[in-house]
């Protein structure tokens, strides 16, 4: 005979067998990404029970005086180790917008290319979110600065320190925004 818990989760079943309706949230992983060829941010966030909890960032450094193609494969090499590692089920970044300097917007615009790639080889859906989008789930406002998303982003992943350098606090804050807006999915 088994002992009859007070917890009112439990079910009785022929043959006195119980089994619990015990329901564990669904943790959902993201990987947030700040592209860029010199330095291509990262930000793996996870989200459970309406909390949010960083599991890891970083930044991929790519050496100026390698050739530009290397620098490519360097950002591709090292973001398919990060999703090995970290194995998220989404991606966010931020949809590119155009600069004064078009050949850095160029450069940016190659580094998307290779994320994107890297993602779509991994199977891993990629979203992408407005800079006004971003600012607007971090902080609650379009026309939030760099320096208050930082805030922000340390307050929502409660981290005694703002998250260094701004590239890896840009990939963390497109993690956020992606599971923001789509927490009732």
């Amino acid at each position: 005979m088994t002992k009859k818990s007070d917890n009112n989760n439990f079910k009785s079943l022929p043959g006195n067998i119980e089994t619990s309706a015990i329901v564990v949230p669904k943790v959902r992983r993201v990987l947030g990404v700040d592209p860029g060829l010199a330095s291509t941010g990262f930000g793996i966030v996870d989200f459970y029970g309406n909390k949010y909890k960083m599991v890891g960032y970083g930044v991929i450094q790519t050496p100026s005086d390698m050739e530009h193609g290397r620098r490519l494969e360097l950002i591709y090499d090292s973001l398919e180790k990060v999703v090995k590692e970290f194995k998220p089920s989404q991606a966010s970044m931020e949809t590119l917008y155009f600069a004064r300097n078009v050949t850095s917007a160029i450069s940016v615009a190659q580094a998307r290319g290779v994320v994107t790639l890297c993602l779509c080889k991994k199977n891993i859906p990629l979203f992408e979110y407005t800079p006004n989008q971003i600012k607007q789930a971090v902080c609650g406002t379009a026309s939030a600065d760099k320096a208050l998303v930082q805030k922000y982003v340390r307050i929502l992943l409660n981290l005694e320190t703002d998250p260094k350098p701004d590239h890896a606090a840009d990939a963390l804050a497109g993690a956020i925004t992606h599971l923001h807006y789509t927490s009732n999915i």
